[in-house]
């Protein structure tokens, strides 16, 4: 066990990779200089400019290239810097890394992990401060994770590099300075949520930064006599539908907290899949359909906080001790 960043996580992690496989590879924007956030940190100085390679200003370009790196047999890395501007490559991930595989009968695969740090940017107003991650949940043959903690971030992006398909890899762009104790040698499966903490009163279920906020709402209703549940999901698609269906039925009742808009947010999926199986009862907490502010009164609009979380739980438990 090692004390870690969670950007650290991530540079721990391709590094081990890249060490056992010279296959996988790394390209983007600024990953020579360690990227934006610190995730590529010393990588192009151990591994050199061929294998951690600087690319153009060119989201189209970049996500082209590693799909084709991908199909000739390499694992390619590519790094979007953040959600936002991968929106500019999207023709590349949506009609050819998602499809190729069907399309041409399994005879090419697509083994590209592809970083997209998600979620709202401090005081980086609208066009840097999206969570689009039910976008790839939507979309046939891309695989979606968000990773909350250090320990993930190591795992999951292990697990991803190893999948063989393309991976929408989705780390919160304001995580990257949370510690957490990292197990180098433990190892994570896609499709599979992690139990925070156990409850028995109300399932609550949420992913990437968002986990955090519901764990202080956790520990402050565990006070007031309310022991809830909650769960990580961790990969958006495939999601763990086990789980959440397991908790579910000992609860009774489900609440889906998520910093993307609510408007069809992912959270619809799995509280829609919660009602239509077990008939418990459901409620979604998820952001206006406003764009994110720039002022930090306006940015704070957009966020799901500690006393929304606790106000839906407190009134989901009452209801449940009355009906």
């Amino acid at each position: 066990m090692a004390l870690m960043s969670y950007a650290e996580a991530a540079v721990r992690a391709v590094q081990h990779e890249m060490s056992q496989d010279p296959k996988v590879i790394v390209l983007g924007e600024d990953v020579g200089r360690g990227g934006i956030f610190g995730q590529y940190k010393g990588l192009q100085a151990q591994f050199g400019a061929q294998r951690v390679i600087d690319t153009p200003i060119s989201e189209a370009a970049i996500l082209g290239a590693g799909v084709g790196m991908a199909l000739a047999g390499l694992r390619p890395i590519v790094e979007m810097r953040v959600v936002d501007f991968a929106l500019c490559g999207m023709d590349e991930l949506v009609n050819q890394a998602a499809k190729n595989r069907y399309m041409f009968g399994g005879q090419g695969r697509v083994p590209m992990v592809v970083r997209m740090p998600t979620g709202i940017w401090d005081a980086s107003a609208a066009q840097h401060s999206q969570s689009l991650e039910s976008w790839f949940a939507h979309l046939p043959g891309l695989v979606a994770i968000c990773p909350a903690t250090p320990q993930d971030n190591y795992s999951l992006l292990r697990a991803a590099l190893a999948c063989g398909d393309p991976v929408v890899y989705m780390e919160h762009k304001s995580l990257w300075g949370q510690t957490g104790e990292v197990d180098v040698d433990a190892s994570a499966e896609l499709g599979k949520a992690r139990l925070v903490k156990a409850g028995e009163h109300l399932t609550i279920v949420s992913w990437s930064k968002q986990v955090m906020v519901c764990e202080q709402a956790v520990s402050q209703l565990h006070e007031e006599g309310i022991e809830a549940e909650l769960l990580d999901l961790r990969s958006i698609w495939p999601w763990d539908r086990d789980a959440v269906l397991q908790s579910c039925a000992k609860t009774g009742q489900l609440l889906v907290v998520h910093e993307a808009v609510q408007a069809a947010g992912f959270g619809a999926e799995i509280a829609a899949t919660a009602a239509e199986v077990l008939g418990v009862r459901v409620r979604r907490l998820g952001a206006p359909r406003i764009p994110v502010g720039y002022a930090a009164v306006l940015e704070a609009q957009s966020r799901v906080a500690l006393p929304a979380v606790l106000a839906a739980a407190r009134q989901m438990c009452a209801s449940m001790a009355t009906g």
